[in-house]
C-alpha cells in the first residue's frame, strides 16, 4: 500500500485512449492528468511509456475448486495465476464440493477467500431442483448472482425441473446465470458414438456430442423463459453461430434484461484443433467449428454479446489423460486471457478500447459492481499494464496454474503484463507475482 504514481502511460477508458499519469494513493485512484508531478519521496513512480494502462479484468466465470477439488486448484493459486494475467476480480461458480447451495455453505467460500485471495472475489449462489428457499435468501448486495445449470457439467448440478426453474426465474430480482445445454439431445449423441467407439470417442467428436442443437434447443428455452418471467438472466459461454440470433444489439447494455458472455477459448480454438489439442480443449460447452468461431467475433464486436470471459476450470494432467468418456471438461485460463486477447487485437481482429469494453467495464455494468472496472478518480486502483512489444512463450517454468498446464503451451504471445494493481496494491510486476493478497469481496449497487 501507499502511493504510486504512473507516467506516461496509454490510458485505455470507455472508448478513448490518451496519454496521461495516474496517482494512486491507498485502495484508489487518486487523480488522472494529463501529467502530474510528485516532489514527495514516498510515492513509487512507474514509467510506462509505450504501454497500455488499463482497468484490472473482472472475470465473471471462474471455477477455483475450492472447497472439495482442491487437487485441481484452489483460491489461492488460481488467484495468483490470475493476477499475474491481469485480471483483478472474479466471479467463482458454484459446483465445488460440497456444492455452494446453502446460505452458509456460500458463506464459507467467502471466508476462504478473505484470508488467501490475490485478486477481488464474488461467489455464485448455486440453484438446484429443491433449494428455492436457500436461493431467495441471498443478498443480491454482497453476492454476485444465481448460477443456473441447465446442462450437467463438473460437479454436475443439473436443474431439469421446469417448475422449480419458472419459480426460480419469476422469484428473485438477481442476475441469473446460465450454463446452456440441453441434457436429452447430449445424452442420445453420446450413446450414438458410445456404440462406435465405446469409451474410447475421439476427442474429436466432442463438439458433435454437445452440438450446436444441444446449446440451441436450452439456450432458446432460457431466453424465452426470461422474457415471460421478466428475468434477469446472463448466458454464459455462448458457443454457436445459431445461438446469436437470440441476442440483440438494438439497445444499450443498460438496458438488457437479457445478457451474452463468450470466452477465451471459444474466440481462439475451432474443431481443427482437437487433432492437437485433444482433451486440452474439451470444455463444455464444446470448441466448435471454425464458422461457429467467425459468427462469435463477429457478434462481440457488433455488440450482441457483452462480456468475454475466462470460464478458467483447471483438472489435472492425469485426469486429462483418461478416454474420452472419463476425461472432465474444462482448462485453466486466467493467466493467459488477457494476454490472448491482445495478440487477437495485434491479428487486426478487435480494438484496444474494444477489448476493455469487453473484459473490464461491461462485467462491471452487468453485475453492477460498485466502483470497479473502469479508471476513473475514486474508483478502486484495479488496473493493469500491458506491454504490446514483449514477446514470450507459455512454457512448463512460467504457467502458474496448480494443475501445471496450459491449453496455450508452447505459443508465442507478443503482449505481456508487466504490472498489476489490486485496490492500490502492486501485487505483480517483473514476472512475479509478489505475496500480498490485497483481494476484498465485490460489493454490488443494488438493493
Amino acid at each position: 500500500m501507499g502511493k504510486f504514481l504512473i507516467k506516461n502511460a496509454k490510458i485505455v477508458n470507455e472508448g478513448v485512449i490518451f496519454e496521461g499519469d495516474v496517482l494512486i494513493e491507498n485502495d484508489f485512484i487518486k487523480e488522472i492528468a494529463e501529467s502530474i508531478s510528485l516532489k514527495s519521496s514516498d510515492c513509487t513512480v512507474i514509467d510506462a511509456e509505450g504501454n497500455y494502462l488499463i482497468p484490472g479484468v473482472i472475470d465473471d466465470q471462474v471455477h477455483f475448486r475450492e472447497p472439495g477439488l482442491t487437487h485441481k486448484g484452489n483460491i489461492e493459486s488460481e488467484s495468483r495465476a490470475a493476477v499475474a494475467g491481469g485480471i483483478t476480480s472474479f466471479i467463482e461458480q458454484p459446483n465445488t464440493v460440497p456444492n455452494a447451495v446453502t446460505q452458509e455453505l456460500l458463506e464459507d467460500k467467502y471466508v476462504i477467500a478473505s484470508k488467501t485471495s490475490y485478486a477481488n472475489y464474488s461467489f455464485m449462489m448455486g440453484g438446484t431442483n429443491d433449494n428455492l428457499e436457500e436461493v431467495l435468501k441471498t443478498n443480491p448486495r454482497n453476492v454476485a448472482g444465481i448460477k443456473l445449470f441447465l446442462g450437467s457439467s463438473t460437479g454436475n448440478m443439473l436443474v431439469d425441473n421446469q417448475e422449480v426453474l419458472e419459480k426460480i426465474f419469476s422469484s428473485t430480482k438477481m442476475l441469473i446465470a446460465v450454463h446452456c445445454e440441453d441434457e436429452a439431445t447430449i445424452k442420445a449423441n453420446l450413446e450414438k458414438y458410445k456404440q462406435e467407439f465405446g469409451d474410447d470417442i475421439p476427442m474429436n467428436k466432442h463438439h458433435l456430442i454437445r452440438s450446436v442443437e444441444a446449446c440451441y434447443i436450452s439456450s432458446s428455452k432460457a431466453i424465452e423463459l426470461a422474457k415471460k418471467t421478466g428475468a434477469r438472466l446472463h448466458v454464459f459461454h455462448l458457443s454457436t453461430a445459431k445461438e446469436m440470433e437470440l441476442f440483440t444489439n438494438k439497445i444499450p447494455l443498460e438496458e438488457k434484461q437479457i445478457t451474452a458472455e463468450v470466452c477465451v477459448h471459444h474466440l481462439w480454438f475451432t474443431d481443427k484443433d482437437y487433432d492437437t489439442k485433444g482433451a486440452f480443449i474439451k470444455w463444455n460447452p464444446a470448441v466448435k467449428t471454425e464458422a461457429d468461431k467467425n459468427a462469435l467475433w463477429e457478434a462481440l464486436l457488433n455488440d450482441k454479446i457483452d462480456v468475454i470471459a475466462t470460464d478458467h476450470a483447471p483438472h489435472t494432467l492425469e485426469e486429462k489423460k483418461n478416454s474420452y468418456v472419463n476425461c472432465p471438461s474444462g482448462g485453466p485460463l486466467v493467466q493467459h486471457a488477457l494476454v490472448a486477447m491482445f495478440e487477437a487485437h495485434l491479428n487486426g481482429k478487435i480494438s484496444v478500447e474494444k477489448l476493455v469494453e469487453k473484459m473490464c467495464h461491461n462485467p462491471a455494468k452487468i453485475f453492477k459492481i460498485e466502483k470497479r472496472g473502469f479508471l476513473k478518480e475514486g474508483y478502486f486502483a484495479d488496473l493493469a499494464i500491458v506491454n504490446t512489444h514483449q514477446p514470450w512463450n507459455v512454457n512448463k517454468d512460467n504457467i502458474l496454474y496448480k494443475c501445471g498446464w496450459s491449453p496455450f503451451e508452447g505459443t508465442n504471445f507478443k503482449s505481456r503484463v508487466m504490472h498489476t494493481f489490486v485496490n492500490g496494491n502492486l501485487v505483480y510486476t517483473n514476472g512475479k507475482v509478489k505475496s500480498v493478497k490485497a483481494g476484498k469481496r465485490l460489493l454490488f449497487e443494488r438493493e
